[in-house]
């Protein structure tokens, strides 16, 4: 009775990159060309539900602790196409039994790119949801909406989250800065706005920012009261950070928490179980194990390793 009690007494919150997690079909609207079946990745559907399969696996993995075996309670995903995308995974693919509901935008990002979040309607009763627009500065491509829901956990709090995937680093670091700014400024400002109605918030910021600890955007976001709890964040199998980009570890991808939450957290680590990585044979040790290089077909995982945050409710 005391382990189920213990086990019921910690919300476990996954962080994952997706890694152009595409379905077959076109979208007249969107430029999602080079994930089609007669496109140079040959994207079919034997391709697809491998992909499908295989974030279900890694999402179902990462409920694993100390031994026993949970599925997490709230996965925040980035780089997935639309609905349909999302109806598969949950209700088609290794996760099916799990019973996860699900929200997902629908963002004028050029390519269709999308963010997402996966809840278990039993640890989390959604209260409400929307997408969160941002609007493009000079010479800022349309971009990702932030997804922001809220919902009661099982100690009766509300807890509001928020869903990001920042511009790229396209033209480079400093030219490309301004974008992921202004997606921190519109973050921020929606947090503030829970702030004014309730200062005590708990609140949960989660996502790929195309930023590392110490870049400006992330900085900006820690001034309004968030913490970065993911920031010194490892795994156990030789990952330093959730991205490799030649030879160097770093994280993209980062959680961070309201300081009414933090006190909260029991940890913040890398998912680098040992089937999501690869040898790196340029640079030595591992890599993350990704869907592909380039054109070429790796049948792996994704480009980036997931993040794992519990905390107590």
């Amino acid at each position: 009775m005391k382990i189920f009690y213990l086990l019921l007494s910690i919300f476990t919150f996954v962080e994952l990159n997706c890694e152009n997690l595409f379905d077959t079909q076109h979208d007249s609207l969107k430029n999602d060309t080079e994930f089609l079946p007669d496109s140079y990745h040959y994207w079919n559907n034997g391709r697809y539900w491998k992909k499908i399969n295989h974030i279900g696996q890694e999402i179902i993995a990462c409920g694993e602790d100390s031994g026993r075996w949970v599925l997490p309670d709230m996965v925040a995903l980035c780089e997935v196409e639309n609905d349909s995308v999302m109806r598969d995974l949950t209700k088609r693919s290794l996760l099916r039994q799990a019973r996860y509901e699900y929200l997902v935008t629908n963002s004028p990002d050029k390519r269709g790119i999308d963010v997402a979040l996966l809840y278990s309607p039993f640890e989390f009763q959604l209260i409400d949801w929307h997408p969160i627009r941002v609007t493009p500065i000079k010479d800022m491509r349309p971009t990702r909406d932030i997804l922001y829901a809220s919902g009661k956990i099982i100690s009766g709090d509300t807890v509001h989250v928020f869903v990001v995937h920042a511009p790229s680093r396209t033209g480079g670091e400093l030219a490309s800065r301004p974008n992921r700014m202004a997606v921190a400024k519109k973050l921020t400002s929606a947090i503030d706005s829970i702030k004014i109605i309730s200062p005590l918030a708990k609140i949960i910021v989660a996502g790929d920012f195309n930023d590392y600890a110490s870049d400006k955007s992330l900085q900006y976001i820690s001034k309004f009261g968030m913490t970065d709890v993911s920031a010194n964040a490892c795994g156990s199998n030789g990952a330093k950070g959730t991205y490799k980009y030649k030879g160097e570890w770093g994280s993209l991808d980062h959680v961070f928490c309201s300081n009414t939450l933090k006190s909260l957290v029991i940890s913040c680590s890398i998912a680098d179980y040992k089937f999501l990585l690869i040898e790196d044979e340029i640079y030595g040790g591992v890599q993350p194990f990704r869907n592909f290089r380039g054109a070429k077909y790796l049948n792996g995982y994704s480009d980036h390793l997931p993040l794992i945050m519990k905390f107590k409710q």
